[in-house]
């Protein structure tokens, strides 16, 4: 006790000193003061409690008060009393520390520990009137609609409590990456905070009294909280890949200012050109150990892209909350059903809920039949009376409209509008007709006018906001609510005129789904008197409509709600009786008087009992906030009409004048009481003005609807009555629909206060917001319906909605009907509390139904708010919704970023608003997006426009500088992973099904050659040619075409004796072995061809190698580097260009040049003849090496023998019809495979000419290949992807050109396209499309397949039926089984036949595990037999644990004799209807895709492909995509075509299709320059070197996406 009173006493003289040296100090500056002066004091020791520091607030004020009066005139002390003071402090805590370390003090569970606030959080102390100007004028810079609705220092408690508990993890988020260049800020004159922003730094720390700085923690360096990096004031934020990811790997050291970068330009060549330009034909590049060594040392260790995803990793691994029990048939049609309901889930216990009665609307005598002769009575009699003061942009009275003169002017509008606005004899406005008011909020008088003219001419008024422009928020809306009421006249001011948008020629622009109207304007002046004997017609209120009051669904759609002139009458009535309205009161208006509360009050129940209303325009509150509350005080006014932001903003400037009154005020109508966010704002200006007058009864929150009106007020209460008490709600109840009172997690409640009773003569129900309208129990939430004659009676023109809203009969428990009157749906949720007490919870359009649960929007914005510092975004213009992915709402916030906030604050600040809404909502964010300020759609008011944020959210048009994805958290309803069961049918089903026909299909037989002679000639490719040379020497076998350059040809003797010149040159200068290998390096040509021969007559094994890019060394050389090393080649035959490449300086720097086996230059070779032309001893002798990299980066060499070479170019004869006669056009890369086959063996074995375009030619010619076929009248063509890319995109719009210029391509009967991959049938599809025009048929293109271990094994021939397709099931696909479907069916697939099998081939489908043959439309591996397969992998380079049975396997049953070469492709064999050339039925097969490519997650099995597809439909500025797995994450690489700022935007469209589509999370997101997507010669991406290139940071990309 005495240790109490000691501290007591010492912390009332710290008081004392604080009061001395700082002038008037509020309690709140007191405060602070104080714990910032007792930080560096005190000792923090481990176990003692230091809230024993802090007693209770009265025993402090009671010290201070007492001392306060020894000293209440501060200025007699002298200019030494700081240091005297400073000493007094200094030995008072002293004292303090000591009396606390000594006494234990008592255990005090009441009081919680203060968290001490790091100084840098704290204002300057309000009571520096240099601050407060500054902060006022902050401020008054805008506001909006969400605005301090949401201020609750409860909630800010509850917000740090929950971030408090994950601090505790300590788990580093990886923070995205971006480019530099990508930070888009908001033009530079839109930088002022926009319009709505209430919020600013300084405001914040000094209004929440209770908001808590955590300070950062102890954290190891590896491994940093995110909380820690909130107190990190790091400077500058350079966002390259490296700066940006040292913060997130705890590297806390402050950055030193980063330099701007200039816009993107890459210190080296890229990797891979793009693949659109075939010039730079990329080198393909093996996935190495070696290469990714090489180029690993550039990067710094912790910024590596690895790092990030590991810190991913961890986060993933995070225990989640239970998620919902996940379900998965594997045959059924649903991928996810709606999981069981959790026991524990509260469910409502109460008894039906009893219909709410309002009391009886009273009858008075004096009650007008119809509000226009409330207005003639008033006219007539009380014409001098005020009925409205408007005022000017500065808050000055600008003009006071009479009674008298607003009845004259309304009368003279009534008659102009009847009689004087078409010819003599034509009316062109008749009774009932609509007419739209277009008046800004600035002019109440004009509106007024308008609105009661129109009522006197019998026409009903529509009033709607101005149109600004063609791209306004909701304008085709607009247009959609003037065509549904039929408008065809609007009436507006001269001045709103003359600003309306307009042509060049001066009209009024025709805007978007806008009827077309006719503009009337309503200045007096332009009015006509009426004559003595003309009196507007006032019948008694019918139910004919009286106006029509817009209102904006949830989806963004504009209807019209028709209010009859009995409802409007009996609405103003009660309003009358409700709210106790009396005749000459003064009202002041700030809401918007065009419709709702401000319609209702300031311009209808108004004139019905002549009230003066002084009209606050919004423009007015910007400038000068307090201007309402001086107009009360001003005018004496008894009733103010305000929103929560009103109150805020007045609260926020009152210091600017003090002798302001609200004493006057018995009621302050507060428009959006019934948002539960609306608490806080009440008691904070009460708390501030209750000293200037303002009355704790007079606060009136109510609430309203567009369709049904009023719903309930609270009714001003009497001086000294209870107020009505509060309700403090469970958060997790309200999400289940039940109303619980918050008792355990104080964190997640909330505080609702009533709405007062229901309205006079109103009956109300609570009915369940979907489904049928069962009423609700006691205890449970629903929405508000109401049966009165005061609501609307439709929507206007649409009673297919009408009926659904405004003839709602509730039904009880049973279903039965409870009555026959109808009610009307108000859209509010709510319940009734005590005393029939009306609360309201929500609004059903702010309603979002995650997994089966309701969140409330507000709720979220509010607790999105509550996390401190609000430094980052502006408080007012936050948007929340949902959208629709995989089969459940996902919740999106999107605010607007201050143009100050650096990438760490936003990034800090959504990682918290994650967690907290976590903790407090229980439900996961799909998407956090912070876009630049003063970009989001606006409402005329400020607010943001919901729907339309969402569209461009949907559009990608948001174009965010910020973005958080977190699909791990949320997504819960994913199908449960495939388990693989053990056993033979784990993968495919292995066993056959009796009666069904095994999977193997065969081309036609070889056949025996008729000319026994010939077959000897034959046998070696080698007597082929030196048997034409001497028989049909100058028979042309090669013409190549160049865009520049002319022709170049080859004869069969010229060839021969090129080949022959080489082979001499190879023994004599090379001194080559018989055997050894020799590698060509040599562009697309003849020489290539000519060097080839020149080592078969030598007796060497030719290795075709593509030569490096000259303009790109660096990437290019390695890989040819490493084929000469692996080939172990003797030496290298090239040109004298490429000679001089190799040994140049720049070679240097990528490879060492001293080490090159012998290079012969051929270009200049003297005529020499070989002793002998090499004949091998047996065609099985490798005949030459064809080194490949595979799609998965592997580099691989195979083993050609002759005897294959000869099977091979025999079954091209035979399946193409190639003869001498002949001729064949083919534009391919000719390094490997087929496309080698086709260009340097086929012409030499079967004589025909073919016509060789290398593929870089097109980059300068694009139409050369074409204008070749048309012109050669060409038959057969081969291509690859690439050439056929490169037409569609450069010549698909130029169709009509090569029409003009005689291209003609009918004469093509097949094109076929040369892959290792399933056809691309998109892209054929298209070319044919495209070229139909010129000719082509669209029979013609076809595509072929082959493979490492076989180069060609389908092709499509001359005869036979064409290539057909067939739509298999995507989800059976996953599981390794084939479903056909038909066209068009969901998740189908369209595959198609991958020409036709060819002669000596035959193919099987095996399950891989098993070894077993499938049965026929079964998903296996390709396995091929024939004499052309490859002897054998000469040498695989990165997996050499690759062994030998690809060449030499067998069957486990069935036909275990035949030896088989696995393909490693999946596919299946189908026997279709069409019947082969010998009249069988036709086995097709069709390839899925490669077994290494595949993606195994979730335990299905994936093709690239697929999601690649998926994900280039997304958006329209996606080039191309590329997908792949990293520690099982799926990473999505996309080259991004459009502009940079829509970069972001993709994020989470690609999240959105992987997920609806493929049913999978995708956890990195990789934006990047067009051709960053490394492709090689046949057009396949190399999908593992691009991983590799990602994972050593080499890619520079735009921006990176980690999605949590």
């Amino acid at each position: 006790r005495a240790s109490r009173e000691l501290s007591q006493a010492a912390l009332g003289l710290l008081g004392i000193c604080l009061f001395v040296f700082t002038g008037d100090i509020t309690q709140k500056g007191y405060e602070k003061k104080r714990t910032k002066l007792l930080a560096p004091y005190i000792i923090h020791t481990p176990g003692k409690n230091l809230s024993s520091l802090f007693f209770c607030s009265e025993n402090l004020s009671h010290s201070y008060d007492s001392f306060a009066r020894l000293l209440n005139n501060k200025n007699k002390f002298n200019n030494n009393s700081n240091s005297c003071c400073s000493r007094i402090v200094f030995l008072l805590l002293i004292s303090v520390c000591f009396v606390y370390l000594t006494v234990e003090p008592p255990p005090r569970n009441d009081v919680k520990p203060l968290a001490p606030s790091s100084s840098s959080s704290h204002a300057p102390p309000p009571s520096s009137s240099k601050y407060r100007e500054r902060r006022s004028r902050r401020t008054h810079r805008g506001g909006g609609t969400r605005d301090d609705r949401y201020r609750s220092d409860i909630h800010t408690e509850a917000v740090q409590a929950a971030l408090a508990k994950h601090k505790e993890e300590k788990m580093a988020l990886p923070m995205p990456t971006k480019r530099r260049s990508t930070y888009v800020q908001s033009p530079i004159e839109t930088r002022t905070p926009p319009d709505s922003s209430s919020g600013s730094e300084d405001e914040t720390s000094v209004r929440r009294q209770s908001s808590v700085v955590i300070p950062p923690p102890a954290v190891s360096p590896n491994l940093q909280s995110p909380d820690s990096w909130i107190n990190h004031s790091v400077q500058g934020s350079s966002t390259s890949s490296s700066a940006s990811s040292t913060l997130s790997h705890g590297e806390a050291k402050p950055q030193p200012q980063s330099q701007p970068q200039p816009q993107y330009k890459p210190q080296y060549q890229p990797l891979y050109q793009p693949h659109y330009q075939p010039q730079y034909q990329p080198h393909e590049q093996p996935n190495t150990a070696a290469v990714t060594g090489m180029l690993a040392h550039r990067v710094p260790v912790n910024s590596r892209v690895s790092t990030k995803i590991q810190q991913l990793l961890n986060t993933l691994k995070r225990p989640k909350r239970p998620p919902l029990s996940e379900f998965f048939t594997d045959d059924a049609e649903e991928i996810v059903e709606v999981p069981q309901p959790d026991p524990n889930t509260p469910k409502p216990e109460g008894r039906q809920i009893m219909p709410v009665k309002g009391e009886p609307l009273g009858v008075v005598s004096n009650w007008p039949p119809a509000l226009q002769a409330a207005l003639a009575r008033w006219g007539a009699s009380q014409g001098k009376s005020p009925a409205l003061t408007a005022l000017d942009i500065t808050g000055k009275p600008l003009y006071t409209l009479t009674y008298g003169k607003l009845w004259s002017r309304s009368v003279k509008l009534a008659y102009t509008l009847l009689n004087k606005l078409g010819t003599k004899n034509e009316q062109i406005l008749k009774p009932g007709d609509r007419v739209a008011l277009v008046y800004p909020n600035s002019d109440p008088g004009m509106f007024w006018v308008a609105f009661y003219g129109c009522l006197l001419a019998e026409v009903i008024p529509v009033p709607i906001e101005v149109p600004l422009s063609r791209k306004d928020a909701g304008i085709s809306q607009v247009g959609f609510l003037l065509g549904s009421c039929g408008v065809g006249l609007a009436l507006t001011s001269e001045i709103c005129l003359k600003g309306l948008p307009k042509t060049p020629t001066g009209e009024i622009l025709q805007f978007k789904g806008w009827p077309r109207l006719k503009w009337v304007v309503t200045d007096s002046k332009y009015l006509t008197k009426p004559s003595k004997d003309w009196q507007p017609h006032i019948p008694t209120a019918n139910t004919d409509p009286a106006y029509i009051e817009y209102k904006a669904s949830k989806e963004g759609t504009v209807m019209g709600v028709a209010v009859s002139k009995v409802a409007m009458l009996t609405h103003c009535q009660s309003l009358t009786q409700a709210c106790n309205y009396c005749e000459g009161e003064t009202l002041v208006n700030v809401l918007d008087f065009k419709k709702d509360m401000g319609l209702w009050h300031g311009v209808l129940t108004a004139v019905m009992n002549r009230i003066h209303t002084i009209s606050v325009p919004y423009a007015v509150m910007k400038a000068c906030p307090l201007s309402w509350v001086q107009r009360v005080h001003i005018h004496k006014a008894r009733v103010a009409l305000v929103k929560c932001r009103d109150l805020h903003w007045a609260m926020m400037s009152h210091r600017d004048q003090r002798d302001i009154s609200l004493a006057s005020l018995r009621m302050l109508i507060v428009a959006d009481g019934a948002n539960p966010w609306s608490v806080s704002s009440c008691d904070a200006f009460l708390n501030v003005f209750q000293s200037h007058g303002l009355k704790p009864e007079v606060i009136c929150p109510c609430a309203t609807s567009p369709e049904a009106m009023t719903v309930a007020i609270r009714r001003p209460g009497v001086p000294g009555a209870p107020l009505p008490a509060r309700a403090i709600l469970s958060l997790t109840g309200l999400s289940h629909g039940v109303i619980r009172v918050n008792t355990e997690d104080k964190n997640s409640a909330l505080t609702v206060q009533d709405v007062g009773h229901v309205m006079p003569g109103a009956l109300m129900c609570i009915v369940k917001p979907d489904g049928p309208p069962q009423l609700c129990k006691t205890d449970e939430i629903g929405e508000i319906i109401i049966n009165s004659r005061a609501g609307g009676t439709m929507y206007y023109g649409l009673p297919g909605v009408t009926k659904n809203t405004f003839e709602v009969i509730p039904v009880n428990a049973s279903g039965v009907p409870i009555g026959e009157i109808p009610f009307v749906r108000s859209g509010l949720l709510g319940f009734v509390g005590p005393g029939s007490l009306i609360f309201v919870v929500g609004k059903i359009e702010g309603l979002l139904m995650v997994s089966g649960r309701r969140h409330n929007a507000d709720d979220l914005v509010a607790t999105a708010l509550a996390v401190e510092p609000v430094k980052t975004v502006y408080r007012g213009r936050i948007a929340v919704f949902s959208v629709t992915v995989f089969y459940d709402e996902r919740v999106v916030i999107v605010a607007e970023q201050r143009p100050d906030a650096s990438e760490e604050d936003s990034f800090q600040w959504m990682s918290r608003v994650l967690q907290a809404i976590d903790s407090i909502h229980q439900v996961g964010l799909y998407c956090l997006a912070l876009v630049p300020a003063n970009t989001l759609p606006k409402t005329p008011l400020g607010g943001i426009h919901i729907s339309d944020t969402k569209q461009s959210f949907l559009d990608g048009n948001l174009h965010p500088c910020n973005i958080l994805m977190c699909p791990h958290t949320c997504v819960t309803n994913l199908p449960k992973p495939r388990q693989k069961q053990p056993g033979p049918a784990s993968v495919m089903v292995g066993n056959l099904v009796a009666g069904k026909r095994i999977a193997q299909a065969a081309g036609r037989d070889l056949g025996m050659i008729e000319d026994q002679d010939l077959v000897r000639k034959h046998q070696y490719l080698t007597e082929a040619l030196q048997w034409r040379a001497q028989t049909d020497a100058d028979h042309v076998l090669y013409v190549l075409l160049n865009a520049k350059v002319p022709l170049g040809t080859a004869t069969c003797v010229q060839l021969h004796k090129r080949a022959e010149k080489i082979a001499a040159a190879l023994t004599e200068k090379g001194s080559i072995n018989t055997g050894e290998n020799v590698v060509l390096l040599y562009p697309p040509g003849i020489d290539l061809i000519a060097a080839f021969y020149g080592c078969l007559y030598a007796g060497c094994v030719p290795v075709n190698v593509r030569p490096p890019h000259p303009q790109n060394l660096a990437a290019t050389l390695p890989t040819v580097r490493m084929i000469i090393d692996v080939s172990k080649a003797a030496c290298i035959l090239t040109t004298q260009n490429l000679m001089r490449i190799l040994r140049s300086k720049d070679a240097a720097a990528s490879v060492n040049i001293k080490t090159w086996p012998t290079i012969i230059d051929t270009d200049d070779l003297p005529r020499r003849r070989p002793p002998q032309i090499y004949k091998p001893p047996t065609a099985e002798m490798i005949a030459y090496l064809d080194f490949s990299v595979s799609t998965t980066g592997m580099l691989t060499g195979v083993k050609i023998s002759h005897a294959a070479v000869s099977a091979l170019c025999r079954s091209i004869k035979l399946q193409c019809e190639l003869y001498s006669s002949r001729q064949i056009a083919i534009c391919l890369d000719p390094y490997c495979g087929l496309g080698f086959v086709l260009w340097c063996l086929a012409s030499v074995y079967s004589g025909h000419q073919s016509i060789l375009i290398p593929p870089f030619e097109l980059e300068s010619c694009l139409s050369l290949w074409l204008s070749t076929l048309s012109q050669y009248r060409i038959r057969d063509t081969f291509c690859s992807y690439s050439v056929m890319e490169l037409c569609t995109k450069g010549l698909g719009t130029q169709t009509e050109l090569l029409k003009a210029r005689g291209v003609n391509l009918s004469c093509v009967r097949s094109c076929v396209v040369i892959a290792e991959e399933r056809p691309r049938l998109a892209l054929t599809h298209s070319f044919s499309k495209l070229f139909k025009d010129v000719g082509l048929s669209s029979r013609a293109v076809s595509t072929a397949f082959g493979s490492r271990v076989n180069l060609a094994i389908c092709l499509q021939g001359t005869t036979g039926p064409d290539p057909c397709t067939v739509y298999v099931d995507m989800k059976s696909l996953r599981h390794d089984r084939v479903r056909l479907v038909e066209r068009g069916a969901p998740q189908s697939l369209p595959l198609m036949e991958s020409g036709k099998i060819l002669p000596g081939v035959r193919v099987i489908i095996v399950n891989p595990e098993t070894r077993g043959p499938l049965g026929d439309s079964h998903l296996g591996e390709i396995w091929v037999n024939s004499p052309h397969n490859a002897s054998g992998y000469y040498t695989i380079y990165g997996e050499e644990s690759l062994q030998a049975d690809h060449f030499n396997t067998k069957l486990s049953f069935g036909d275990p004799q035949t030896l088989w070469a696995r393909t490693g492709y999946l596919g299946f064999v189908k026997r279709t209807d069409l019947l082969d050339a010998s009249g069988d039925r036709h086995d097709a097969l069709f390839v899925v895709g490669s077994l290494d490519e595949t993606l195994e997650l979730r335990g299905l099995r994936y093709h690239p492909i697929d999601i690649e597809t998926s994900v280039s439909r997304a958006h329209r500025s996606i080039a191309e995509s590329a997908v792949f797995t990293w520690t099982n994450l799926l990473v999505v690489v996309s080259e991004l075509c459009g502009s940079e700022q829509d970069a972001l935007d993709l994020v989470p469209l690609i999240t959105n299709v992987v997920l609806e589509e493929h049913h999978l999370i995708v956890g990195v997101v990789v934006i990047v320059d067009p051709g960053v997507i490394p492709i090689n010669s046949r057009g396949e991406k190399q999908r593992m070197h691009l991983r590799d290139s990602f994972l050593a940071d080499q890619l520079d990309p735009i921006y990176v996406a980690y999605n949590m």
